[in-house]
């Protein structure tokens, strides 16, 4: 796909999502229509339980709508199968998550390949690009170290390494910085706005962290399934706190 300054990186028209639960129909998304144009950084807030993550989930292919569509640069990619899909989603969306879900069974180094060699590279190619985005994020000193020996910060900016290995267009991160600490939390924030900088890597936030919303170039709240233009002055009413998370 042609990453083109003049098509939607994420095009929303029309989203509904809605859930069985307990026998009855329960709506969550609710006529979603936005755009997020390539090299973005964009915020999701909202308070708890809005269905923040069920948005991002949608928009990262990993679950799909009752209705509507998602367009990743002009393409309608839920008209695909679920195995086109997967393909997609290892090579062009990388995900960071609060619970960075690394395999404690591996290394580092190994860690940050695992979505290269999934993906099908020679393991020289995997090594090389993993090697490549943890001495970025200044983990050289740690390739060979198992994972659950580095430290909170150094966890995440694992899991960063591996939302970017493969050079997404976009990446999609759900709290980032909501089992950190302020001065780790700061750290994996300047980290993914120089990546944003560096390779034009469109981002797409959720989070209640004041410190990263009004670093974002824009920010959108969900409320009663939902989505509005905020202004940086209307965060806090959006549950947005210094590093309420």
């Amino acid at each position: 796909m042609k990453n083109s300054k003049n098509v939607a990186a994420l095009e929303v028209r029309s989203l509904f999502k809605s859930f069985r639960c307990d026998g009855q129909e329960v709506s969550v998304l609710k006529d979603i229509n936005c755009k997020i144009m390539p090299g973005e950084i964009v915020g999701i807030v909202g308070a708890s339980g809005v269905g923040k993550t069920t948005f991002l989930h949608i928009l990262g292919t990993l679950d799909r709508p009752s209705s509507g569509e998602v367009k990743h640069f002009g393409k309608n990619v839920f008209l695909w199968s679920d195995n086109k899909l997967s393909k997609f989603r290892n090579k062009e969306i990388g995900f960071v998550f609060q619970f960075h879900y690394l395999l404690p069974e591996f290394s580092t180094l190994e860690n940050v390949m695992m979505p290269c060699l999934i993906s099908g590279s020679k393991k020289e190619i995997a090594y090389e690009r993993a090697s490549k985005i943890l001495e970025e994020l200044g983990l050289k000193n740690k390739f060979n170290m198992p994972v659950n020996q580095l430290s909170g910060g150094e966890q995440q900016r694992v899991a960063l390494a591996r939302a970017l290995v493969q050079s997404p267009k976009i990446v999609l991160a759900d709290e980032p910085t909501g089992n950190l600490d302020e001065t780790s939390g700061e750290k994996v924030i300047e980290l993914m706005l120089d990546l944003n900088k560096k390779y034009h890597t469109t981002l797409i936030i959720v989070t209640h962290n004041l410190s990263l919303a009004k670093k974002m170039d824009r920010c959108l709240g969900l409320t009663h399934g939902k989505i509005v233009e905020l202004s940086t002055d209307e965060l806090k009413d959006f549950g947005v706190g210094a590093w309420k998370n």
